[in-house]
């Protein structure tokens, strides 16, 4: 006998409970872990302290796998990981409160691949917010995520709702990373976007986890004449149409106007009732960052201008571009307030 409608979202509704329950359950077991391996870094640098030396550490762990044997992560090895994590965090004010947010093997990757406090800030809020894997987070660190976050030229602030502002400015980086096509270093923007098609996968996870594709080509028509824009996607999260214009050049003022036409077109054309307006990203081989700045200052459209390389390797002069921790401190504390 098939179940009714109500029966069926009454199983939908205890499956969803177990499912929260489990995740709550996680949740804490990963907080205790978390908390006693704080403990355990304390206890052994506060012992450091008192010149007990290095010694302890080999015995400990000995004492401890003998006396808990089904027991995993009592290594020499992830002991003196313990104790770095205490003395590096436990007098970072902004980094206490987040320990417990991630797992261990998360805070490892970001502990040993970040020296930063302000960075190692941004990974583990990013982390928590997008559910991120331990790959998935050593590949956004590799690519120099939170320097691309951090130096994204767009208008969003200006052009956006404040209900999509903030998630907006996540989605844009300022350089994307396209290490994996095989491309030589002339190449035309067709050959860009058919490499970029054919190795969609790896487009889409470069891009960022909430976009999805809609096809490249995309035609568009006002009258009897067609245009195209390069590459459609979709963004769950701000439910929204995004462009993208591929350029092989430099960011030519000129662009803006055409991502303005293709947006226009987007939104009274294509974009269904309950979607937000649609954004368009301009990516270029350089940029002039304060040609970029000017051109969008005039624009009504929520548009962004980013640069992508081949090679994983970042700029040498990139990191001088970040600004001062002061401001960065206030723009991580923006884009991550009330998510």
């Amino acid at each position: 006998m098939p179940l009714s409608h109500s029966q069926l979202s009454f199983i939908s509704e205890i499956k969803e409970k177990i499912r929260l329950a489990q995740y709550e359950a996680l949740k804490a077991v990963n907080t205790q872990l978390i908390q006693l391996y704080w403990e355990i870094g304390r206890g052994i640098s506060e012992k450091q302290g008192e010149s007990w030396g290095k010694s302890i550490v080999p015995v400990l762990s000995g004492e401890l796998q003998k006396e808990f044997p089904g027991i995993s992560g009592f290594s020499e090895r992830n002991l003196w990981l313990m104790t770095q994590f205490y003395n590096e965090y436990h007098d970072v004010e902004f980094l206490q409160p987040l320990v417990a947010e991630i797992s261990w093997a998360k805070h490892i990757a970001i502990l040993n691949k970040c020296k930063d406090n302000q960075e190692r800030w941004f990974y583990i809020l990013m982390t928590k917010k997008f559910g991120w894997s331990k790959n998935v987070l050593i590949h956004q660190i590799e690519n120099r995520t939170y320097e691309k976050y951090l130096l994204g030229q767009t208008n969003f602030d200006e052009t956006l709702p404040d209900t999509i502002k903030k998630q907006a400015v996540l989605a844009v980086k300022d350089e994307y990373t396209f290490d994996f096509m095989d491309l030589a270093d002339e190449h035309s923007e067709r050959q860009l976007e058919s490499a970029l098609v054919n190795n969609v996968r790896a487009f889409l996870l470069e891009m960022g986890p909430q976009f999805t594709f809609i096809g490249n080509q995309f035609k568009l028509q006002v009258d009897d004449k067609e245009y195209f824009i390069d590459l459609l996607l979709y963004h769950r999260e701000l439910q929204c149409l995004v462009a993208v214009e591929l350029k092989i050049g430099e960011f030519q003022p000129e662009y803006k106007g055409k991502m303005e036409f293709y947006l226009s077109l987007l939104n009274d054309k294509i974009k269904l009732s309950h979607e937000n307006d649609a954004i368009g990203i301009i990516i270029c081989k350089e940029k002039n960052r304060t040609i970029v700045e000017y051109s969008l200052k005039t624009s009504l459209m929520p548009i962004g201008v980013s640069t992508y390389a081949t090679s994983a390797k970042l700029p040498k002069d990139y990191k001088h571009l970040l600004p001062d921790s002061k401001t960065i401190s206030k723009k991580i504390d923006r884009l991550f307030e009330e998510t």
